[in-house]
């Protein structure tokens, strides 16, 4: 029989969906477009991100995840469904064993919706995993070693921080402060300092092309169309590096906080592990440019982006399932 081990990073954002011996197959915008007066479902991920904020009444594009939880039951089901099926094809026979990673602050009902919303997109078993393991494991950390590592998840909703040693998680925390934070931000300080009102895609727009946490050595500036609050009318604004700076500051530094805080509750010997070894950042969130060093001068602590930040999550959570079936449990 043919059967699929495949790995989920069920993200606010994205969704990264690895399969055994081939890789992240498959990554795109956890959105779902369904039109309301059918209840039927018109697109699902890139084509249905693309519809964000230009859809007519009754085609609505929903994220179902908020903050890495679900918040619409049936239609994460359909979308793990569309997934699924998209990388495995038909042509297996037997149904996948799918582990899919969850917040590491999810309660065990928002666990339990994920597992059964996976079941019913068609897994034979499903394995739930805390998300800064399966990152530490897609960063390429051995976390089996009793050694101290701190990983920093910073996904689209939430932002998990965990010590890990000997495979499990010694102290963590999770803040719902991440890469979407960042875009509202921006919307804001544009509506604030420019008058100007931004969509969520421009303010993505400009977070990845000039966005940044710390000073630069030189300025960049990014032309930005938007409304104008005070006439009604399109206008264009140039917009600089340095007011991204200003505009993230205070999600960056809920971030910094997060980690001062863990870094605070963390034993001594682990802790001297992390000043030794570093923080690894995971996540897309992490590439905001200039994190890196904002988290090392607060800390101290050598802090550096893990190899491919974006599928680290995903490729853990696939790896893990190879985890578990070494085990004899099989």
């Amino acid at each position: 029989m043919l059967s699929t081990d495949i790995g989920i990073d069920l993200g606010t954002a994205s969704i990264l969906v690895y399969i055994k011996g081939k890789g992240v197959v498959l990554k795109e915008p956890s959105v779902v477009a369904f039109d309301r007066d059918t209840n039927k479902i018109k697109a699902i991920g890139e084509e249905a991100r693309l519809m964000i904020g230009r859809t007519p009444g009754n085609i609505v594009a929903v994220r179902p995840l908020r903050q890495g939880v679900i918040s619409d039951y049936s239609v994460t089901e359909k979308m793990l469904k569309h997934f699924i099926q998209k990388a495995i094809g038909k042509r297996t026979f037997k149904k996948p064993r799918i582990s899919v990673c969850v917040p590491s602050a999810a309660t065990e009902v928002e666990k339990k919706a994920v597992e059964d919303a996976t079941i019913q997109a068609g897994a034979r078993e499903v394995a739930i995993i805390e998300e800064p393991i399966a990152a530490a494991i897609g960063a390429g950390i051995d976390i089996t070693r009793p050694c101290g590592n701190m990983i920093v998840d910073i996904g689209g909703g939430t932002t998990d921080i965990a010590v890990i040693s000997l495979g499990g998680t010694v102290v963590s925390t999770s803040v719902k402060t991440a890469g979407d934070d960042f875009d509202e931000a921006i919307v804001r300080y544009m509506r604030k300092k420019h008058n100007l009102l931004i969509g969520e895609r421009t303010a993505e727009e400009i977070k990845i092309n000039i966005g940044t946490a710390y000073t630069l050595p030189e300025t960049t500036t990014l032309d930005i169309r938007g409304r104008n609050l005070v006439t009604g009318l399109p206008k264009t604004v140039t917009v600089t590096s340095e007011e991204t700076m200003e505009a993230l500051r205070e999600p960056t530094s809920q971030i910094v906080e997060a980690v001062h805080s863990v870094l605070e509750k963390t034993p001594p010997e682990l802790a001297a592990d992390i000043a030794d070894r570093g923080i690894v950042l995971t996540g897309g969130g992490c590439l905001l440019h200039g994190l890196e060093e904002l988290i090392e001068e607060k800390t101290g602590i050598n802090t550096m982006t893990a190899e491919d930040p974006m599928t680290a999550v995903a490729i853990g959570t696939g790896k893990f399932i190879e985890f578990l079936s070494d085990d004899p449990v099989e």
